[in-house]
């Protein structure tokens, strides 16, 4: 009985790695055409205009893969801006929602690409729960990054994300609610 019900777990096991792996998102952002097209493993695809880094700023090009997903940051360095349904994929740079929709369809940013918020809002859900395959071609203009995966700069912190760290069991003895 045992060995039938660890057969069992094994092939449910390998069923759902198998489905997780077809679910995929490819993520392409053409800098020329200012748009992001987006196929999912399960059949949704949309087109969405973006804005990316305008002159001076320019938003890095290559494969990425998402680094790190929050729902909201705000920019340290550009003014405590909100960042909603952020999608980090290459240093500080990431994919979020912007207020600024009256800029999408031009290069706008400090080099993140932006998207209007229920768009965001989408696209995080997506990535969060299928993965992601980020792809940035073209040129808008500034031009200055041309492959990030050659010019490896480094800057200071575009955001911050409140950093959570779990308390010691110690601390937890003492003071188990946090209060």
């Amino acid at each position: 009985m045992r060995l039938i019900m660890k057969l069992l777990l094994a092939v449910g096991v390998i069923l759902a790695a198998e489905s997780r792996a077809s679910a995929f998102v490819q993520i392409d952002v053409d800098l020329t055409s200012q748009t992001m097209h987006v196929r999912s493993g399960s059949g949704e695809t949309y087109v969405w205009p973006i804005s990316s880094g305008r002159r001076g700023y320019a938003t890095p090009r290559g494969v990425f893969r998402p680094r790190a997903l929050y729902l909201m940051v705000h920019s340290a360095k550009y003014g405590n801006a909100p960042m909603p349904h952020s999608i980090f994929f290459y240093g500080q740079y990431a994919i979020h929602g912007t207020d600024a929709v009256g800029h999408l369809g031009r290069p706008a940013s400090h080099g993140c690409i932006r998207l209007a918020p229920g768009n965001a809002a989408v696209l995080f859900a997506m990535v969060q729960s299928q993965g992601a395959q980020v792809r940035i071609v073209g040129t808008a203009g500034g031009g200055e990054l041309a492959n990030a995966h050659r010019a490896r700069r480094f800057e200071s912190a575009t955001a911050y994300v409140p950093v959570y760290r779990a308390n010691t069991l110690d601390e937890w003895a003492r003071n188990p609610f946090g209060r």
